[in-house]
């Protein structure tokens, strides 16, 4: 007897029959384990799991309980295995041998389902408030490190200069926004703090497309502080820079940051100003994915000293930039983990000029 004829006479029968649960298209569900997977996912797995506190054991006795939390968000998420074990820059041996034992272990439908588990498919309904303002989406969903005090400022600044410009602005924290025909509905999208890795495969195909065929990204922060990725694309290409750390000791200090007058998005600020925040350093400079950097940071004006006490001097120390990906336009600002910074006047004038910018009408991108 066929499956559906069965299902049917056992609720005819008025038997439950329990649903598989949905096996999303989410990126590494059927990766092989290794030391390059996300830390989250060798935690969901007990297989996993024993083979490395079989292989290391001290380092993964040692893991701080701040990397071992399984549900989204998580730094787990944003770590790789190699990183978690590595954690404070600490040598760790037999790593080899632990990559190779992980890599025989068969990844079942159980390991899938809760690598998956982290994404969704909820495709929203998304009301456009009236008006002939600007159309923008405000991304919100974080499966790695959410920083609430931030991502709240953040996206009550965005629903002040809305209300102050007339832009037509919805928020959401599904991933299932980001398919064609949801996205063609607006010029740009704004991804508020958003941290770990957080699309499908064909829901990357989606946004990838959107925005090389001329829509808008705005990136805030956090949306590019991850030590770790797992789409090259993204921070590649669309950021254009790969996170390396910010100064812990301490974190929050006051900078100068340094504005290029020449840039198309600077008429209303100044040469210079300063203000406090988190700063970030980057592994790579904008500037060779051919980003137009807006703002620097003066390095001679604060301390750059990482958790572990690395250096995290730039030389050249791009803060905020816009560039262009194939016809798309595409910003993003380091500014942004005090709430503070989002009522910040000057930071407030720049953000308000980058949206307007990226939400350009679509053409190619210039600038």
């Amino acid at each position: 007897m066929a499956l559906a004829a069965m299902a049917g006479l056992f609720a005819a029968a008025g038997i439950a029959t329990a649903r598989p649960t949905p096996l999303l298209d989410c990126p590494l569900r059927d990766a092989p384990f290794s030391l390059e997977s996300p830390l989250v996912d060798v935690l969901l797995s007990p297989a996993a799991k024993a083979v490395v506190a079989d292989t290391a054991p001290q380092a993964w006795a040692s893991l701080p309980p701040m990397l071992q939390g399984t549900s989204a968000p998580t730094f787990a998420a944003i770590l790789t295995l190699r990183q978690a074990l590595q954690f404070g820059g600490k040598p760790v041996d037999g790593l080899g041998e632990l990559d190779a034992r992980l890599h025989t272990l068969p990844i079942t439908r159980t390991d899938k389902v809760a690598r998956c588990a982290r994404y969704d498919a909820v495709v929203p309904r998304l009301t456009l408030p009236g008006g002939s303002g600007l159309r923008l989406l405000v991304f919100e969903k974080i499966n790695g490190f959410r920083d609430i005090p931030s991502v709240n400022a953040a996206h009550a600044a965005l629903a002040e200069m809305a209300a102050q410009r007339g832009w037509r602005l919805v928020f959401t924290d599904h991933g299932g926004a980001f398919n064609p025909r949801t996205l063609a509905r607006f010029d740009a999208v704004v991804w508020n703090n958003v941290s770990g890795d957080v699309l499908t495969l064909s829901q990357r195909r989606a946004f990838r497309r959107y925005i090389t065929r001329g829509g808008g990204f705005v990136g805030f922060h956090g949306s590019a502080g991850d030590p770790a990725w797992f789409w090259d694309w993204y921070p590649d290409v669309l950021i254009g820079a790969r996170f390396a750390g910010h100064p812990m000791k301490p974190q929050f200090q006051e900078a100068r940051i340094v504005v290029d007058r020449s840039h198309p998005l600077a008429s209303a600020l100044p040469d210079e100003w300063r203000m406090t925040d988190e700063w970030y350093s980057f592994k790579t400079n904008p500037r060779a994915a051919g980003a137009r950097v807006l703002l620097s940071l003066d390095e001679t004006s604060y301390t750059r000293v990482g958790l572990f006490g690395e250096a995290l001097d730039m030389g050249d120390h791009p803060l905020a930039w816009t560039h262009c990906v194939g016809k798309g336009r595409a910003f993003y600002s380091a500014i942004g983990h005090l709430p503070a910074t989002y009522r910040q006047p000057l930071n407030r004038t720049m953000l308000e000029a980058a949206i307007s910018w990226a939400a350009t009408a679509r053409q190619a991108c210039a600038g």
